[in-house]
């Protein structure tokens, strides 16, 4: 999502990629070239340790870019990215956080928590190789995600000696792949974080490309998730009673506001008991409000007394949302058993936690050809697919195409208390 801040937008963006396609590399460059790295940063990670020359490091000369955003031993040792590392930086036109997100097919479940928060995604692509199976994967849990743009950055240009008709291929390719998906936005770029080619500088080794540089593009990206426009909904995350002597009869309900904006007077409905009432404050610790919006954490007060608890939900009463005992939604497995029909699983969605268990895989997607593949009763790790949930209490939502807060949820191991997916309800 885009956030002002200090009158400077913040944009939250993901970096994806096959193993080997260069992230580390292309984040470095951006941070080197961005003045993003603090010196000692630069000098820990330079090349050689004798005979270099401080002002040649700080300018981003003789440095192992990869080592730079590589924070764990493990992955210095292997040279690939395990965990997600987050990364700032800043131009006078924007702020950014940036997630850097495992290649490889075993952590497919770290890429997805990384990419959850992001608006927009960058993709590796290695022009050697071509378009890979986790491409195809990584792109097609960005369109399950509902990300706003996708920027394909095909690296390495240096190493097919900036052939034009290479870039075009696999341009071609992701644009026929992404057109399957919920993609509206794809760019393609063709860099070499390496020499740092169309990343912040042009540089002059690609004439024949005559659109913005990574850095350009993500300064002038529009990004607007507008959550304050959407429905309003509100889960309670506890019942506040003070019980002093200055607030002996004080009942409130705090949480916060997910989406859609509420004032003084609304009239509500708290779901899933149906209770109807109206807003009477809205607490804050700096005051009360006359108007709330998303994301503000708030305790509103009603009118009428209603039994209330944690889990339940505050919406408008003319923009009611789903309640049910049972949905179909779409999942990445990322639990190391794989998936069972009949298993006991906790369901955790916004404040709510509910027993549930599976009762259909309805399919399990193929993410090289998209092709849903049923007859099938298990998911394995990284794996996604469609499934069927009964749940033994009802449980209050929107789709996750109408409202991502109120329409994703993760999957618990009843057992090991481990999270073991993450999913996007579907519509009805």
């Amino acid at each position: 999502m885009t956030i002002k801040n200090d009158d400077m937008e913040l944009l939250r963006l993901v970096t994806v990629g096959s193993v080997d396609d260069g992230k580390s590399t292309l984040i470095g460059r951006l941070l080197v070239d961005t003045k993003g790295a603090f010196e000692d940063q630069l000098m820990a990670v330079r090349k050689n340790n004798d005979n270099v020359n401080e002002g040649d490091v700080v300018e981003g000369k003789d440095i192992d870019l990869a080592r730079l955003t590589d924070g764990l031993q493990a992955e210095r040792e292997q040279g690939i990215t395990i965990d997600v590392a987050y990364r700032y930086f800043s131009t006078p036109k924007r702020k950014f956080i940036m997630a850097d997100c495992p290649g490889h097919e075993q952590y497919t479940r770290n890429m997805v928590t990384g990419a959850s928060t992001a608006s927009a995604a960058i993709i590796l692509v290695d022009a050697r190789k071509g378009v890979l199976t986790q491409s195809r994967r990584h792109t097609h849990i960005i369109g399950l995600l509902g990300l706003s743009h996708l920027i394909v950055a095909v690296n390495k240009m240096d190493l097919v000696d900036y052939a034009e008709e290479v870039f075009e291929r696999i341009k071609a390719e992701l644009s026929d792949f992404c057109a399957q998906q919920n993609i509206h936005d794809l760019i393609c770029i063709p860099i070499s974080a390496l020499e740092g080619d169309m990343v912040v500088e042009r540089g002059d080794k690609m004439p024949w490309y005559k659109g913005h540089t990574v850095l350009e593009t993500l300064e002038s990206l529009e990004v607007s998730d507008q959550i304050d426009t959407r429905s309003f909904r509100f889960p309670v995350q506890y019942v506040n009673r003070p019980q002093s002597d200055e607030l002996h009869d004080f009942r409130g309900y705090a949480g916060r506001v997910v989406s859609g904006t509420v004032k003084t007077g609304d009239e509500v409905q708290v779901l899933p008991s149906g209770h109807t009432t109206r807003i009477k404050e809205i607490v804050t610790f700096d005051g009360n409000l006359a108007e709330a919006f998303a994301p503000q954490s708030v305790t509103l007060t009603l009118e009428d007394e209603i039994d209330i608890s944690r889990g339940n939900m505050i919406v408008h009463s003319d923009q009611l949302p789903t309640t049910a005992d049972e949905f179909a939604a779409t999942i990445c497995w990322m639990g190391d058993e794989p998936l069972s029909l009949r298993k006991k699983y906790f369901i955790k969605q916004t404040t709510n936690t509910v027993r549930a268990v599976v009762t259909e895989i309805c399919y399990r997607t193929d993410t090289n050809t998209l092709e849903h593949l049923t007859d099938i009763d298990q998911l394995s790790m990284n794996e996604i697919g469609k499934i069927k949930l009964k749940l033994l209490s009802p449980l209050t939502y929107d789709s996750y195409a109408d409202n991502h807060a109120t329409g994703s949820f993760i999957i618990i191991d009843a057992f090991t208390n481990n999270t073991v997916a993450a999913g996007m309800i579907a519509k009805s």
